[in-house]
């Protein structure tokens, strides 16, 4: 999340309820039309990975090695149009988690050989969260990224909701991430309760170890 994706509401705010429900990573994403740049965008990153901080939840940065560098961040994520994947590993160390975008099992070959941490997939469904974003893949690539790569795990990204997340665990995915479901929601602690408990539901069924068929 941006502070270009919450509507009228204070980012900070808007964050914070969604950490009271429940979300166990938050990215950065910083980016658009008259999104905040330099020193203003340095403190309102550092006021967010505070925030983070308090409630235990890994901060990362997207896309901006430097500002992940500069603030300390958890890790950082990198799309196909970004820094080299190998040579962001480099800079922010072994230490840091490092996410990458991939749209095919090429992609996904060279971001795990580059020491990534988990890649996402995406977009699954259409979104309107990002002006630069892809024709929507539907859940097929992260089938074939999940059976070559089981070791690897999976973050959905694009359009998603609570009510079409399921295809995404299904598919082998170990995570999703949203922008607008949360951000721009009315009471985003409870969407976030709400989605925390669908997915919950849906690992359970998902599991092998599950009673239910």
């Amino acid at each position: 999340m941006g502070s270009m994706n919450t509507k009228q509401n204070d980012p900070i705010e808007v964050l914070e309820l969604a950490l009271q429900g429940g979300i166990t990573c938050f990215q950065f994403r910083e980016k658009g039309v008259a999104s905040k740049q330099g020193q203003e965008k340095f403190l309102f990153a550092e006021k967010c990975m505070k925030l983070c901080r308090t409630y235990k939840v890994p901060f990362i940065v997207n896309d901006d090695v430097d500002l992940a560098l500069a603030l300390n961040a958890d890790g950082v994520h990198i799309g196909q149009d970004d820094e080299i994947a190998s040579q962001v590993r480099e800079k922010i160390g072994k230490d840091k988690i490092l996410g990458v975008s991939v749209h095919n099992e090429e992609e996904a070959f060279l971001a795990q050989k580059a020491g990534a941490d988990y890649v996402g997939v995406g977009p699954v469904y259409a979104t309107s969260s990002k002006e630069d974003a892809r024709t929507p893949a539907g859940t097929k690539v992260m089938e074939q990224v999940a059976f070559q790569y089981p070791y690897l795990p999976i973050v959905g990204i694009g359009g998603l909701t609570k009510e079409n997340l399921a295809p995404v665990f299904k598919a082998g995915g170990a995570g999703v991430a949203l922008i607008s479901a949360i951000a721009s929601a009315e009471n985003p602690q409870h969407q976030a309760k709400q989605l925390r408990a669908k997915i919950d539901r849906i690992l359970e069924r998902e599991s092998p170890l599950s009673e239910h068929p």
